[in-house]
């Protein structure tokens, strides 16, 4: 909460409104006891409803954009915050409830274990399909499109990623850092094109089981038929930049 000693995790919560789901999602991070070794920061994208009030009345850190920007945008504020303030880790999760706080203690431990070479991950996906997860329904259309995805990456980068769309991740500084920069984050749909590029970069990119949820109030941002009709083609679109822009242009 605010005016406590700032802690060397930061959990970044990009929020649009959310004012049916931002207080649980903080309540239920409070009564993990995450607060005592992680500071929490919400991203609020111009909301038009109540998340900036019942953020601002639970005590913790918002930044509201004043127009808003996309998902991306609220993230990279976010990563640039946490360069500001020097934190080593980041998770972000998501504002409706979707990501159990079971996850932030395991991929904060995940971020800071060594591999045989002694080195660390720089990002940490929690997964929904990998072994040990728990069963996440999901419809046959997006079934089709996560298949897509994962075939795009695997075929640009030669490792198979079989959550290409996670919104639950953890980052080291090295990571995030590069996200704050100028032009090396996707400002609305930072999913499977963030993945490819990273990879692509030479980072350490692992995946672990992870337990989420259905979500219970509001709509995703990928509700309705148009929008994710949109997604998928500015996805498709942005994944093939990213792998021409590295592997032809040599550009980091």
């Amino acid at each position: 909460m605010e005016g406590e000693t700032r802690k060397e995790l930061l959990i970044i919560i990009p929020a649009y409104n959310e004012e049916k789901n931002i207080g649980d999602t903080l309540d239920t991070l409070e009564a993990a006891g995450i607060p005592e070794w992680a500071d929490i920061l919400v991203m609020n994208d111009a909301s038009v409803d109540r998340t900036e009030e019942i953020v601002r009345q639970k005590n913790y850190p918002v930044v509201t954009h004043v127009y808003n920007l996309g998902y991306g945008s609220g993230l990279q504020v976010g990563y640039k915050y946490a360069v500001r303030k020097e934190y080593e880790y980041v998770i972000q999760m998501d504002a409706d409830g979707q990501h159990a706080v079971s996850n932030i203690k395991k991929i904060y431990d995940r971020l800071q274990r060594e591999d045989g070479e002694g080195k660390k991950p720089d990002i940490v996906l929690g997964s929904r399909f990998v072994d040990g997860s728990e069963t996440y329904p999901i419809s046959f259309a997006k079934k089709i499109a996560y298949s897509f995805l994962r075939m795009l990456i695997r075929v640009g980068t030669g490792r198979k990623i079989q959550d290409p769309t996670t919104g639950l991740q953890g980052l080291s500084k090295r990571a995030f850092s590069y996200y704050a920069k100028f032009q090396h984050f996707d400002d609305q749909y930072p999913d499977a094109n963030m993945i490819m590029q990273m990879l692509l970069l030479g980072y350490k990119v692992e995946e672990m089981p992870a337990l989420m949820y259905a979500r219970h109030e509001g709509v995703s941002m990928h509700h309705g038929i148009i929008k994710p009709l949109i997604y998928m083609f500015r996805m498709m679109y942005s994944i093939i930049a990213v792998w021409m822009r590295i592997k032809v242009f040599k550009k980091v």
